[in-house]
């Protein structure tokens, strides 16, 4: 495992020497993810401490603070930029909100499958983007994980996209899926995580965009009349460590925090390519009405999302290079 940190240019370096801070730095280091305990994030960040005491004979902690306890991932971002906060496993979503251009990720089938994803996120194309980061953000980038390709779960029959029209759908709150979902006129609606079951139970939101591990563990399907396996979009997860943070540590900490986390991050993306199929095969055997769809099923909504997004993200075509030679 490269650490992504590596390659950051002179100018990022440069960014980061601007960042001070009067604390110390910190020997016990706090983590913030949106994921419950059992998420897949959060086992990684969980053995990322452990090694991470382990290389440091001891001198160094990690606490993990799962299920938003620090806050939603917006806020654990602003944790972050001031140094309240030392790491987070974030969405790129969030970050996409900040940094335009991370934006591209989430172009609708991008990815042909879940391997098909990790490829891309593993380019040195989605690396090169990392170094936005200090200077947009105030964060470092050490490298990428994902979770699964996206999926709908909807309390009604939906044959079409156009029994979508309308309705309220949960999303993560960032401006992609958004533009997305607008396009074949359903009715987005941002909403944290550990508020979504209750939501679809109660008829809050009317369907979900979720994926296949949450849809099963977190149990989406008893709420659920129908299950869409779209696979529309990939949802990658970036390895953040706060800038001030970084610029107080030493550069054996640097490398030993970066490569670590980096390690980490990129083994989810092999949790998911192993496990993805499972869930999809489980959630297809609960009796609701499953039914896998193409990218023909949302009508022209594809094409729009890209004429918005080649205006919005400088980094779409690079990346769809990378897909193009990447694909099976």
């Amino acid at each position: 495992m490269t650490f992504m940190g590596k390659a950051l240019g002179g100018a990022a370096f440069a960014a980061l020497a601007g960042l001070t801070t009067t604390a110390a730095m910190a020997e016990d280091f706090r983590i913030g993810l949106i994921t419950p305990p059992q998420h897949i994030w959060t086992k990684a960040a969980e053995a990322f401490g452990t090694e991470l005491a382990e290389a440091s004979g001891g001198a160094h902690s990690l606490t993990v603070f799962p299920a938003s306890q620090l806050g939603n991932e917006s806020e654990m971002l602003q944790q972050l930029q001031t140094g309240a906060l030392d790491m987070a496993f974030m969405t790129v979503a969030e970050v996409s909100n900040r940094a335009r251009d991370f934006g591209a990720f989430y172009a609708p089938y991008l990815a042909n499958d879940i391997e098909h994803a990790g490829q891309i996120l593993r380019s040195d194309t989605a690396k090169s983007l990392l170094e936005q980061l200090p200077a947009e953000v105030g964060v470092v980038g050490t490298g990428y994980g994902m979770a699964g390709l996206r999926q709908i779960v909807s309390r009604g029959d939906i044959t079409s996209a156009a029994d979508l029209a309308g309705l309220k759908l949960r999303i993560t709150p960032f401006e992609p899926i958004l533009d997305f979902y607008n396009a074949f006129g359903a009715a987005p609606t941002p909403m944290p995580l550990p508020e979504v079951y209750d939501a679809l139970a109660n008829g809050q939101v009317d369907a979900i965009d979720m994926d296949a591990e949450l849809i099963w563990v977190l149990k989406y399907y008893e709420q659920a009349d129908t299950i869409v396996q779209s696979d529309h979009m990939m949802f990658p997860m970036v390895g953040l460590v706060s800038g001030k943070v970084w610029a107080d540590m030493s550069g054996d900490d640097r490398a030993m925090v970066g490569e670590l986390m980096a390690k980490h991050v990129d083994s989810t993306i092999d949790s998911y390519i192993e496990k993805e199929q499972g869930w999809l095969d489980q959630i297809a055997e609960t009796g609701k009405t499953y039914t896998k769809v193409d990218e023909s099923f949302f009508g022209d909504a594809v094409d729009k999302w890209n004429a918005i997004w080649s205006e919005k993200s400088a980094a779409l075509d690079g990346l769809r290079e990378v897909a193009a030679d990447t694909a099976n």
